[in-house]
């Protein structure tokens, strides 16, 4: 009887020493991040100069650049995963990814989902065409008279639907949405639709490339945020963290020079 006792005794202390060896639990997504020694990322990587993957299959880009940057600071490495445009904020959202970054504007309606940290870069949109299409206007309300082509998800395509489907200006079948912008560019050049609605950037890249030879048609601004990163709604102190960095590199001139690395106006 007296083994026994000895020995439940022992496997207890067993017990408690396992126990208070083991790693204490992160009281948030930062400290989660700290202790796994890396952040994983969400982005969509078809968005040249932003995002896009050279032929090494590396991720490269400004905001990739940016981000691992970002991660250095934080004193841990960057583990990017390549999803959907409109896959992010849900993959955020839901916990899958510690964060997103994609030139992603941070516009109310994503702000119910996430919370974003502050505003790293504010550029226009672009609406282009083929050099033959012989298309031309200074409105964007003038899209309401084609068949228009966007990204799913994206601050063009709420643009479209606030200001011309749901006032009766136009017909949603009249939209076409795409994953990825490529699909979107290869329709335009194919004819499926008349006019290609981007961020200014990836716009620049297909006009300057001769295979598209796309030409622009309107410029300017489809929604008054700029960029930011997602993280998950209440996550302060990751949030903060961003923020910091963030704030430090726009200050350096890190970011300018970054743009500057990769034509972005």
């Amino acid at each position: 009887m007296k083994s026994v006792t000895k020995f439940l005794l022992a496997a207890s202390v067993l017990v408690l020493l396992i126990a208070a060896c083991a790693p204490k639990a992160p009281a948030n997504r930062l400290e989660a991040v700290k202790q796994a020694g890396k952040i994983v990322v969400g982005t969509s990587a078809d968005y040249e100069p932003w995002e896009y993957k050279n032929e090494n299959d590396e991720f490269v880009g400004a905001d990739m650049d940016f981000m691992r940057e970002i991660a250095k600071r934080m004193g841990v490495e960057v583990e990017f995963q390549d999803l959907g445009f409109d896959a992010l904020v849900t993959a955020v959202q839901e916990g899958k990814v510690d964060a997103a970054i994609a030139a992603m504007a941070a516009t109310d309606e994503r702000r119910q989902s996430v919370d974003f940290s502050m505003v790293y870069y504010a550029g226009d949109n672009v609406a282009v065409t083929t050099a033959e299409s012989g298309i031309a206007f200074d409105d964007p309300m003038e899209l309401a008279n084609y068949k228009v082509g966007t990204q799913s998800g994206t601050i063009m395509y709420y643009w479209l639907e606030d200001n011309l489907i749901e006032p009766g200006l136009m017909s949603s079948d009249n939209v076409s949405l795409y994953e990825r912008n490529e699909q979107l560019a290869l329709d335009l050049q194919a004819g499926r639709i008349d006019v290609a609605l981007m961020d200014l950037e990836p716009g620049k890249q297909y006009m300057g490339d001769p295979n598209f030879g796309f030409v622009e048609i309107w410029r300017g601004p489809m929604d008054p945020n700029g960029q930011a990163i997602p993280v998950m709604k209440g996550e302060d102190e990751l949030k903060a963290e961003l923020d910091k960095h963030i704030s430090d590199l726009l200050n350096e001139g890190f970011l300018r020079s970054l743009l500057d690395q990769y034509g972005i106006e």
